[in-house]
């Protein structure tokens, strides 16, 4: 269930991506920042699963670190 959910996450984020390089509007770009953050926290999970913590904090670091600039975004709108 987490891979599939980390890869809808990661496919909606490329895209979000892809879809302001190639139309030049960045005003979504929070919306690529959260998806994918939440692609890291499903990594984390999984990591954390697996037994490897650090790896898994370290995907966690990242995850919390993309909230906070989706949300940096999204205020600055």
């Amino acid at each position: 269930m987490l891979k599939i959910l980390q890869i809808v996450f990661s496919i909606i984020g490329i895209s979000l991506a892809a879809y302001g390089l190639i139309i030049r509007d960045y005003q979504l770009n929070f919306l690529m920042f959260f998806f994918l953050g939440l692609s890291m926290l499903t990594s984390g999970i999984q990591e954390f699963q697996r037994g490897k913590k650090v790896y898994g904090c370290f995907l966690s670091g990242v995850f919390l670190f993309s909230m906070y600039a989706s949300i940096q975004s999204f205020l600055w709108m």
